[in-house]
């Protein structure tokens, strides 16, 4: 079974970026590979519209059979609401807590992003996990890019 990996604006934009990009291009590589299912949000694909064509470009080499679009269903609505009524990120955060959200309802293997101060953020990470196991979600593995490929 192939891993389903959900995959925030930073980890799209990291492919064009200094310092993000080898881990970046990696993981987009296993994507273009089919080693490993790319999840996108369509807040992600909205995120990207006002984005540098080059940053847009990275999502066209992907084959269209080895992506998976997820919606903001209610459910997962609810719940990105109840990481900000909860404290865990500030009502200007929405849009992070939306990615969370997504994911976590989704039951992807991983989410990856490069946002460390919103998403990739150890404490943070923990009052999602709290939040969802009250609401009966499972955890979800939150890694930066580099984390979640296996060593070559």
């Amino acid at each position: 079974m192939v891993g389903r990996i959900y995959t925030d604006t930073s980890v799209i934009g990291g492919c064009e970026d200094e310092e993000f990009r080898v881990h970046s291009r990696r993981l987009m590589d296993a994507f273009i590979r089919g080693d490993v299912r790319l999840v996108l949000s369509e807040l992600t694909l909205r995120e990207l519209q006002p984005a540098p064509a080059a940053v847009r470009e990275v999502i066209a080499t992907v084959p269209d059979g080895h992506i998976e679009v997820v919606r903001l269903t209610p459910a997962a609505d609810e719940l990105a609401r109840r990481y900000l009524a909860e404290g865990i990120l500030k009502a200007n955060m929405l849009a992070d807590a939306q990615h969370i959200a997504m994911a976590t309802v989704a039951n992807v293997d991983a989410l990856v992003s490069w946002n460390f101060r919103h998403v990739v953020n150890l404490p943070r990470i923990h009052g999602y996990h709290g939040v969802n196991a009250r609401f009966g979600y499972p955890m979800l593995e939150i890694r930066s890019p580099r984390e979640v490929l296996a060593d070559e």
